[in-house]
Formats: structure tokens, C-alpha cells, sequence
């Protein structure tokens, strides 16, 4: 999609206490435990939740059929009653379902959808059709520790003009364990933040999981990135794949090539095991984006981590590597 074709940016309205959550699962299935902590999460929130027959189905490793998740998104963005969507959890399946959404119901009827990982699929393709800002954030059966909940209230419930994303206080290994890896042996990368490529610039905030990003180039429901603040994370992919995701999105002539700064994540889970010939991620991420000539800052807390700040697609974002921070100089509702 061409700039001149990209749809005017929605702001949706702002959460409150008391408001009701429709609860979905638009990817891998959910288990009933992980339903009950979203309801729990959300109950803790001040939120009531909603959901439909389907919220248990399974299907394969989907949550249900993609008519099935599809209709259930589409209801909640026409349920007058519900102020917002919050998916219980990812996987992968949300791009099976672009084809099937009502663009016109959502746009007539906006309201925050939040989520991450395979949920880029859904923010993007929304972003795309509708102009709808869509918040890269915790999923229902998150951690919402004291970081994620900050973030959550300040960017959907307490907007401000502007809002820094510090960096979070007593940083240990934990804090970069995806928590569906608890207990497994997993290779760490140091969580303080580092500047790959020095400057200032300002955009939109434009990104998400590095997988799904890549995944939907070339389609209908891609996102330019010309002048934007790209953010970008992933977990679990060896440096080699991180290396051709990478290399897609600087060979695609709107990508990375054409942004005016690079924000990225932890990339937990992203180095090769010692018996590899293997370049290390930090060597990566150093050869593939350091010479682009734009501000690129590793390590902003968000996505498959503990301390999960939420990101909000189509606002306008501060990126400043030498400083290492991170400004969103809107607000994303209204």
C-alpha cells in the first residue's frame, strides 16, 4: 500500500474501570487455566470480560476454524457493550484470518485491540485497512507486574502527551525468559539497551514480532515503513533466521532501507548453541542494521518477555540512540 492510499489514522477510545473486555483467541487455542488468568487479570484491572461459545474450541493447534475466529472478532467490534479486545494469547493463526474481517464494521466501531507476538497479524492487517491504531501489549494470561501494568495504564487507560519508556529497575535473567520457557534451558543476551547506530528521529511507530512482519511482505495487509519507527522483536529463531528476516526486509524497497529508525526488542532465545558455527545475534543485528545511517537502539522491553511495555501502531514516536529512549509524542486513544 502506497503512502496516498494509507487510511486515516483512528484513535480509539480510552479504557476505564468498569469498562467490559472481549476476550478472544484469534491464534493457537486456549487452554481453560489461561483462561482463567485473563479473567483474573482483567478482574484485577477493574475490567469485566466477554467471550463466546468458541473461546475453548480447538482445532488442531488453532483456536477453532478460521470462520469461527474471524466471527468472533468481528462481534466483539460490533457488541456495543465492549469496549475493547484483549487476546488470551498467541501462537500463530492470525494471518489466516485477514480475508475473512469486516474492515468497514471495525472502522466504524473502533476500539483498542491488544496483543503481541503472532497478534502482529492482526494489528498490522487492521492498521492497514482501517488506519485503526492497534496496541502491541500484554495478552490476557501475561505477567501484569508493576512495568506492564504502568505501560498498559498510561498508553490505553491514562493517555499523556507524552510518555518515556524507561528502562526497568533490578533487571535479572528471569526478566528476559518468555514465561511459556520456564524451565527450560535458554541462551540470555545482556537486557541493558545499546545503541547500534547513533541519532535522532522521529515517525510513526510501525512493527511488531520480526516473524509475522516478514511474513505478511508482499501481501495486501504489509505496512510501509518510509519515515517510520520500526520496532521489532522475536523469540526462539536461531541468528541464521534472524539474519534472512532481516535481509527480506532490507531487500523489500519500503522496509528498513527507507525507515528513519530501528527500535528493537530482547530477542530471547535468539543465539546458536556453542556446538554451532555460528555468528552470535549481537553480530547480527551489528552487520545487518548498523550501516543503514539511522538511529537503531537495542533492547526496549516488549513482546516475549516478563516486563512487557505496550506499543501502540500509527502514533508519533521519538527514537534518540545516543541517549537510549524511547518517546511517544501523542497520545494512542482519545
Amino acid at each position: 500500500m502506497s503512502l496516498d492510499e494509507i487510511p486515516p489514522f483512528i484513535k480509539p477510545p480510552r479504557l476505564r474501570k468498569g469498562d467490559t473486555l472481549g476476550l478472544i483467541t484469534p491464534s493457537h487455542y486456549a487452554r481453560e487455566a489461561q483462561l482463567h488468568t485473563t479473567i483474573d487479570n482483567m478482574r484485577q484491572l477493574g475490567f469485566g470480560v466477554k467471550y463466546t461459545d468458541n473461546m475453548l474450541v480447538r482445532k488442531g493447534y488453532l483456536a477453532g476454524t478460521d470462520a469461527q475466529r474471524a466471527d468472533d472478532i468481528n462481534q466483539m467490534f460490533a457488541d456495543k457493550s465492549v469496549a475493547g479486545l484483549m487476546c488470551v494469547t498467541g501462537g500463530y493463526g492470525t494471518t489466516r484470518l485477514l480475508p475473512h474481517l469486516d474492515y468497514d464494521l471495525i472502522r466504524q466501531n473502533p476500539k483498542p485491540l491488544i496483543g503481541f507476538s503472532d497478534i502482529t497479524g492482526l494489528l498490522y492487517g487492521i492498521h492497514n485497512k482501517t488506519g485503526l491504531i492497534g496496541f502491541h501489549g500484554p495478552v490476557g494470561d501475561s505477567d501484569f507486574n508493576e512495568y506492564t501494568l504502568h505501560y498498559f495504564k498510561k498508553v490505553l487507560m491514562q493517555p499523556q502527551p507524552s510518555l518515556v519508556y524507561a528502562q526497568p529497575k533490578g533487571l535479572t535473567t528471569e526478566d528476559l525468559t518468555p514465561l511459556y520457557l520456564q524451565g527450560k534451558a535458554v541462551n540470555i543476551s545482556a537486557p541493558e539497551r545499546h545503541m547500534l547506530n547513533p541519532g535522532v528521529a522521529e515517525g510513526t511507530l510501525v512493527g511488531g514480532n520480526l516473524t509475522l512482519v516478514t511474513s505478511l511482505c508482499g501481501t495486501e495487509y504489509d505496512l510501509d515503513m518510509r519515515g517510520k519507527i520500526v520496532f521489532l522483536e522475536d523469540v526462539g529463531e536461531a541468528p541464521y533466521r534472524i539474519d534472512r528476516m532481516l535481509t527480506q526486509l532490507l531487500l523489500s524497497p519500503d522496509k528498513l532501507r527507507t525507515a528513519a529508525g530501528i527500535v528493537l526488542g530482547l530477542f530471547t532465545n535468539c543465539e546458536a548453541d556453542e556446538s554451532d558455527a555460528s555468528f552470535t545475534l549481537a553480530q547480527v543485528l551489528q552487520e545487518r542494521l548498523s550501516g543503514l545511517g539511522i538511529p537503531v537502539l537495542y533492547g526496549l522491553h516488549f513482546g516475549h518477555i516478563r516486563r512487557n511495555a505496550t506499543l501502540p501502531l500509527g502514533v508519533k514516536c521519538r527514537l534518540d540512540a545516543g541517549s537510549k529512549s524511547v518517546t511517544l509524542l501523542e497520545t494512542a486513544v482519545i
